[in-house]
């Protein structure tokens, strides 16, 4: 458990590193999981042994996830392509431990000169590698996680560390589950240019998910970005059907109610489980779909889905968002357990 104590330690000394210029290291909550994906964008409090959900929240990270191996991608817009790679396991010591590996590409671009010289090319990536550990504490499970943050923009790069804190409730039967997770605590290191350290993109959250005990349905709701509550919604000056006020012919400013506030951090999302080898996933965005969505055009933006099937000793799972008109993400998982291709002693 020295581990844990160090990344408690941690954390105090990057809390005071929230300030200062722009947003950096984005990348961090851009989780690559078709299940988290299929979920509406956060999975904080679903229970059902999946280590891939660890790097959303190390609460979720459980003894009985021993030799659990998650592969996921993401196929993003234009060239860009996301992936993650992550190892669960017990020791005797520490107790359950979980390392990972988490990549963004953004693809190569062309460099010129002022003049429009071709230059050659350059490539831009995000790397980001974590250790995770946690503990039981009665119906309580509290976890943590260290990052080492890596940023490379041809070449200028950034080095920051970060760390995730989270800590979940299951209810006897596992049917209610209660979590609360402080994601990317952080400090930057070195910066792009040497100037001032910018923010990462912290995130607090809490939610719960219930399973009803004789159906297959699972509903969860999730609040994100309670850090900056009622502060997430903004005037949009380019809105094309402003109302305008005649005696002054300005547009007139948005009216939001508690409720728009209220809803601007929920996520809504559901899971149908057909069995153990079949669960059919659908989430909602509040956010994703007030900022996205067309005035004039019915889309889906804000709306996810996805499915996950078992076959022989794989999980394979799907997961699409849709962010604008015609174009949605496409995330890919694969989990397997190790223990299962031991061969049983007779």
């Amino acid at each position: 458990m020295k581990l844990l104590k160090y990344i408690f330690l941690f954390v105090p000394i990057v809390t005071f590193a929230q300030r200062g210029g722009i947003g950096s290291f984005e990348f961090l909550n851009n989780y690559t999981n078709a299940r988290i994906a299929a979920l509406g964008g956060s999975a904080i409090a679903t229970s059902h042994n999946d280590a891939s959900l660890v790097i959303n929240n190390p609460g979720l990270l459980y003894a009985t996830l021993d030799k659990q191996l998650t592969f996921n991608y993401l196929k993003y817009f234009g060239d860009i392509g996301s992936g993650y790679v992550g190892y669960a396991f017990n020791t005797k010591k520490a107790g359950p431990l979980m390392i990972g590996l988490q990549y963004m590409n953004y693809g190569n671009f062309d460099k010129k000169d002022i003049d429009n010289n071709n230059l050659g090319s350059f490539a831009a990536n995000d790397f980001a590698f974590h250790i995770s550990n946690s503990r039981t504490i009665k119906k309580w499970n509290v976890g943590a996680t260290a990052k080492l943050v890596y940023s490379v923009l041809e070449y200028y790069n950034s080095v920051g560390i970060a760390a995730d804190i989270g800590a979940t409730y299951k209810n006897k039967d596992s049917l209610f589950v209660f979590s609360a997770v402080v994601n990317n605590l952080g400090y930057q290191i070195t910066t792009y240019t040497g100037g001032d350290r910018q923010l990462y993109p912290f995130n607090i959250q809490m939610g719960f998910s219930k399973k009803f005990a004789h159906n297959p349905l699972r509903i969860s709701i999730i609040a994100h970005n309670l850090q900056k509550f009622g502060n997430l919604l903004y005037q949009n000056s380019n809105k094309n059907n402003r109302n305008i006020d005649l005696s002054t012919g300005n547009a007139i400013e948005e009216d939001f109610t508690v409720l728009s506030y209220t809803m601007s951090h929920i996520i809504f999302s559901t899971e149908i489980l057909l069995g153990k080898k079949l669960n059919l996933r659908f989430g909602y965005n509040d956010l994703r779909r007030r900022e996205l969505a067309l005035i004039d055009a019915r889309t889906s933006a804000g709306f996810s889905w996805g499915f996950g099937i078992k076959v022989n000793k794989f999980m394979f799972s799907y997961g699409s968002a849709s962010f604008y008109s015609g174009n949605a993400t496409n995330h890919f998982s694969i989990n397997t357990n190790l223990q299962e291709f031991y061969k049983k002693k007779n």
